[in-house]
């Protein structure tokens, strides 16, 4: 008769091994999932540095257009403020020569000296044409915010009728 011993004995070293086994397999598939996992990492830190690089090259792009597109907006703006300046100033001229043409019949109609204000009036128009015509668009900027800063009541005064003015008009 054998011993109960031995066949317990074998049964806990083959257990032994089996468990030794299971846990060498367990750290290999452990080992395999951190590398997995570092893989992955590196992986996700590359496409993020790629999709990174896009984005800022990207948005240099959009910067970049924005840039040009105001540059050609400021361009535009001083070319019609130029036009705008010309038209005034031809349009004050205008002005002046109908008034001018038309002082004689103030004199006859309403006497010399309303006459006398007449042509006064007509050569303040012109000589404010003529100066106009010889600032530049950044010149009469400059004077605007100069004549805001000297008197900012007054330059709101003046933009509430301009706008009331534009607001009448365009409402017909």
């Amino acid at each position: 008769m054998t011993p109960v011993t031995d066949t317990a004995i074998g049964n806990e070293v083959a257990a032994n091994a089996h468990r030794a086994e299971a846990k060498s397999r367990f750290n290999a598939a452990l080992e395999e999932a951190k590398a997995g996992a570092a893989a992955l990492k590196a992986e996700a830190g590359d496409r993020a540095g790629v999709y990174r690089t896009q984005a800022r090259a990207k948005g240099d792009d959009w910067a970049a257009e924005a840039k040009a597109y105001g540059q050609e907006a400021k361009i535009k703006g001083k070319e019609l403020a130029t036009e705008g300046k010309v038209k005034t100033s031809e349009g004050l001229r205008s002005l002046s020569r109908t008034i001018s043409e038309n002082a004689y019949q103030v004199d006859e109609k309403l006497g010399a000296k309303y006459g006398e204000y007449a042509r006064s009036a007509s050569s303040a128009l012109e000589d404010y044409a003529t100066k106009l015509d010889q600032k530049s668009v950044d010149d009469l900027v400059g004077d605007g915010r100069e004549f805001v800063r000297k008197s900012p009541g007054t330059a709101i005064g003046i933009a509430a009728i301009a706008g009331f003015m534009l607001s009448r008009m365009f409402r017909r």
